[in-house]
């Protein structure tokens, strides 16, 4: 299964409303919006991808179950980035007081805001350039860390502003010190 990018502009220009109610209409699919306002659309994972991203999330969300630094968000989360993009990261953690700072409102549908910390993982589906291109937007739209994880290359990049992407090979773990302090996330059972 594949996603597909779907150019909109200019015969239709859709609303943040109108986005938002495609996807609550189509709840079987993931949908993201481009700066551009191009739509993508990502069919169900499989099987295997599903596992893995229940195992990111998962970790990531016991981490905080202890800590109380944030809220952790999965893969069906949609934030509505500065750029006027909607990404749905397999994985994602946002400070505490910048929830806070939320509206109840703006808590109940995309999350109005980047990330502190994303994950992506390689799937079938997707392509590494385009995902590389998303941790670059993440980065533009003020994520201060993100990991790329490549299951096939067994590879792991690390994205952080005004740094040179970090790869890291075939590694047993991955720290989130210092924006998460103590988390470390096991990869054995990504690989």
């Amino acid at each position: 299964m594949t996603a597909f990018t779907v150019n909109l502009a200019p015969a239709i220009q859709m609303t943040d409303e109108q986005f938002y109610q495609l996807c609550q209409a189509n709840e079987t699919l993931r949908f993201e919006r481009t700066a551009r306002g191009d739509l993508v659309i990502m069919p169900p994972t499989g099987g295997e991808t599903s596992n893995r991203n229940a195992s990111l999330t998962g970790q990531l969300w016991l981490w905080n179950d202890r800590h109380q630094l944030g809220q952790v968000f999965d893969s069906s989360g949609g934030f509505k980035l500065l750029n006027g993009a909607n990404r749905s990261p397999d994985a994602a953690w946002i400070r505490q007081e910048r929830w806070d700072e939320l509206e109840p409102a703006q808590k109940v549908r995309f999350v109005p805001l980047c990330p502190d910390f994303a994950i992506e993982l390689l799937s079938p589906s997707d392509s590494l350039a385009a995902l590389r291109a998303k941790m670059a937007e993440y980065l533009t739209n003020g994520i201060q860390l993100g990991w790329l994880i490549n299951r096939q290359a067994r590879q792991v990049e690390i994205y952080r502003p005004d740094r040179p992407v970090e790869i890291l090979d075939a590694p047993a773990s991955v720290s989130g010190d210092p924006l998460l302090p103590g988390f470390v996330l096991k990869l054995r059972s990504i690989w």
